[in-house]
């Protein structure tokens, strides 16, 4: 099943209009795709979606379930700009094994393989689930939230986020964390030894330490304390952090 919407952003002054609201550099996207969010002004997390460069046009591919949330702010924002955002009938296909003519690597991380926009899905049978928690990426409604800042999220490691390209909404919070802070909490790849499901509290010892996010068999993705990634467990089972994903503190 198809779960993405493409909304199809066009106008005159469409790049202008979404370079002041997204996390990336829109101009990125003029000979490809870019990944990017839009942020509440507090800077947590709206909605995540790939911008697609057309000659006339600019594609915005996101999760079905956050295209009418999308769709919603876009508008609010355009007040006057010279732009037009409607959805489109664009079908998104996405595969590991070799592309198709005219796919799009997905910029998030190589491993993700391709993505193609067009009339028919000839997707393949990767099992996205597992590829996303091996490759420590979050999942939309699942791992990204709305109380999600992106930082914690990995969007910098997934070329998510472009410090350089200046304003964008809820840029000043994402350029703290950045600049002026230790990330203290984040999401983190663990092994799970025992049954656990998606929102299950995890606990270091007899402490609150986070939250398990998305499953898939024997790993999963926690949003965890860095300093209580350590006796790890939920009700049913014990978690063991990929060490790699902690911080070290020093």
């Amino acid at each position: 099943m198809n779960d993405r919407t493409v909304l199809a952003v066009s106008g005159p002054q469409r790049v202008e209009f979404l370079q002041g609201l997204v996390t990336n550099d829109v101009t990125r996207a003029a000979n490809g795709i870019v990944y990017a969010a839009l942020l509440t002004p507090q800077g947590k997390y709206l909605a995540d979606f790939f911008i697609v460069g057309e000659a006339d046009r600019l594609l915005v591919d996101v999760a079905e379930s956050h295209a009418s949330l999308l769709l919603q702010r876009l508008t609010m924002y355009r007040l006057r700009a010279d732009v037009q955002i409607a959805p489109t009938d664009h079908v998104v296909s996405r595969g590991t094994g070799p592309a198709p003519e005219g796919a799009l690597p997905d910029p998030r991380d190589p491993a993700l393989g391709w993505r193609l926009y067009g009339t028919l899905d000839v997707s393949d049978d990767t099992d996205w689930t597992t590829l996303q928690v091996a490759h420590l990426v979050p999942a939309t409604g699942v791992d990204l939230t709305p109380e999600t800042y992106i930082l914690e999220a990995g969007f910098d490691r997934l070329h998510g986020v472009d410090f350089r390209k200046g304003c964008f909404v809820g840029q000043e919070i994402v350029a703290r964390m950045k600049h002026k802070t230790t990330l203290r909490k984040g999401l983190v790849r663990v092994a799970i030894d025992g049954v656990a499901q998606p929102g299950d509290e995890i606990a270091s010892g007899d402490r609150v330490a986070g939250t398990l996010h998305t499953v898939a068999g024997s790993q999963g993705i926690a949003y965890l304390r860095f300093d209580r990634a350590t006796d790890l467990h939920t009700t049913g089972a014990r978690l063991v952090p990929h060490a790699g994903d902690i911080p070290d503190p020093s």
